[in-house]
């Protein structure tokens, strides 16, 4: 059973592992789109969308239900928003710690170093 979830934990997080992707589960974090509105909330082509949505619907992360000529995108399971903002507090923890290391080298050049006699 361990190895199932390392597998299953393995897999999942190589689903999420492409900046469009994420931006994508973004988007869908604020609510259920379909294609053409994720094209232009990124900038993207429809084809790269469509293609990242298909990676995302296979692993399961999310849905696509068929509405008139549309399909409606939304998240799988509402825990993947609370995966990304933990995702961006981790980030927030290393822009902390580097911002804490500049700025002890800075205080390190600014002390006068004193001749040695």
């Amino acid at each position: 059973m361990n190895l199932e979830m390392q597998q299953f934990k393995a897999e999942f997080f190589k689903a999420l592992a492409h900046p469009l992707r994420i931006r994508i589960l973004e988007l869908l974090a604020e609510g259920d789109k379909n294609v053409n509105e994720i094209q232009t909330l990124v900038g993207s082509e429809g084809s790269a969308v469509s293609q990242q949505l298909t990676i995302l619907r296979a692993k399961n992360i999310v849905t696509g239900t068929k509405e008139g000529n549309k399909v409606i995108y939304t998240l799988k399971d509402p825990m993947i928003i609370e995966l990304l903002a933990v995702a961006r507090q981790i980030f927030n923890n290393h822009l902390v710690d580097t911002i804490t290391i500049l700025d002890k080298f800075k205080e390190d050049e600014e002390e006068p170093v004193m001749p040695k006699n």
